[in-house]
């Protein structure tokens, strides 16, 4: 059985607590959560959900990556992942320089089919592969941008600059993702494409809703929805308009507000009810069963977990085949934590055996397969084989 030392996040929530000279009974009192579930979560008995490690975070005046000991440095040098980051931030830091005389680049029409095939390969997620072609792309796209504007060429770039910060928060650069966002901002402006501006600040929410700053996720949202007003009525500005309420459904359940949960995902469903499967749409994934995720995602951040777990179950089964295998991927990880609070063990080990077999570079990185794991090792009398190559794969 792999031992549980200081490499999960609940143990870094103690140091951490203890650096700020604080006692179990004393931080508790600063959260809205129990003494009886802190000292769970930091031995590693209770899985450091994303809302309490957020809540955790807010009240120590830290960054949330402090608490996850994200980036997994080991684990990205050893998938040569590692590598890959310091070339998207210099492309990401060279925007402003304008057309590079050195660079051959390839035809226009191939750069802005590489854009989408880049997207593509995110949502597959072949992360590596996409992020050693990313620089390049983005330089290339840049120059061309730069040398001969379109508004073809601003969104090939914005979507490539997306696809930076989609990589980033995969691998749990933060920083970086925040970078990659700023210059999505500056490349759909040359667009003049509210769509884009529109998905930009939906993303945006959901950076300030990982650090559990709520209320400014609920502005971001209605700031997004505020730019696409100055959008035609297509079926792409209504795909980005129902992402908005999901992203505030989700934002509202960890606010603790049942009603506007409620009203988002109504919202939401009306619109995929209308416009039907949407998922290509700027590789969002908008779409009815896209709308049954969240309302789960939804019951999860409320903890709500038997509902959740209901939610889950009947989904699994009428999973569409077309669903993004990084969204499918992401389910499961939802799915195993719903499963591990409801003492459905075995099924949640299962569930997170079948993430890492679709999405392996995905589900190693993401914090709550890791912290899921932890809680299963905790909760297990005679650890599985599998339980244990699991352990070790995601470096616990």
């Amino acid at each position: 059985m792999p031992a549980l030392d200081g490499n999960h996040t609940g143990a870094r929530i103690g140091e951490q607590r203890k650096l700020a000279r604080l006692t179990q009974r004393q931080f508790a009192e600063r959260l809205p959560y129990s003494y009886s579930l802190l000292t769970q979560v930091e031995c590693g008995a209770r899985p450091a959900t994303t809302d309490f490690v957020a809540a955790c975070a807010k009240a120590l005046g830290i960054d949330v990556t402090v608490l996850t000991g994200q980036p997994y440095v080991s684990e990205l040098q050893r998938d040569r992942l590692a590598e890959a980051v310091r070339p998207i931030r210099e492309s990401l830091d060279l925007y402003d320089l304008g057309p590079n005389p050195d660079l051959t680049v390839r035809p226009v029409g191939r750069l802005i089919a590489g854009a989408e095939d880049l997207c593509r390969a995110v949502r597959a997620t072949h992360l590596r592969s996409a992020a050693r072609r990313l620089p390049l792309l983005i330089a290339e796209l840049t120059h061309s941008a730069w040398s001969t504007p379109s508004t073809a060429l601003w969104q090939a770039l914005a979507s490539t600059y997306r696809t930076a910060h989609d990589i980033s928060v995969k691998l749990g650069y933060y920083d970086l993702s925040t970078v990659a966002l700023d210059r999505l901002d500056w490349a759909a402006q040359r667009a003049s494409d509210p769509c884009l501006a529109a998905v930009r600040q939906y993303m945006r929410a959901l950076v300030y809703f990982r650090e559990g700053e709520y209320r400014i996720g609920q502005r971001l949202v209605a700031a997004g929805h505020s730019v696409l007003g100055q959008a035609e009525d297509t079926r792409e500005a209504q795909a980005v308009a129902g992402q908005l309420h999901l992203g505030a459904s989700v934002i509202s359940a960890r606010a603790e507000s049942a009603t506007a949960v409620t009203a988002h995902i109504a919202e939401a469903r009306r619109i995929a009810k209308r416009i039907g499967d949407a998922s290509e749409t700027h590789w969002l994934s908008f779409g009815p069963t896209n709308v049954d995720l969240h309302e789960m995602s939804a019951a999860v951040e409320m903890r709500l977990y038997d509902d959740a777990l209901a939610k889950g179950w009947k989904i699994r089964k009428k999973l569409p085949t077309p669903l993004a295998t990084s969204r499918r991927a992401h389910f499961l990880v939802d799915l195993a934590r719903t499963e591990v609070e409801t003492g459905h063990t075995e099924d949640a080990l299962k569930a997170l055996v079948e993430a890492r077999r679709m999405a392996p570079e995905q589900t190693r990185y993401h914090p709550a397969a890791r912290e899921t794991i932890t809680a299963l090792i905790h909760l297990s009398r005679r650890t599985p084989d599998t339980l244990n190559h699991m352990a070790a794969w995601v470096g616990l």
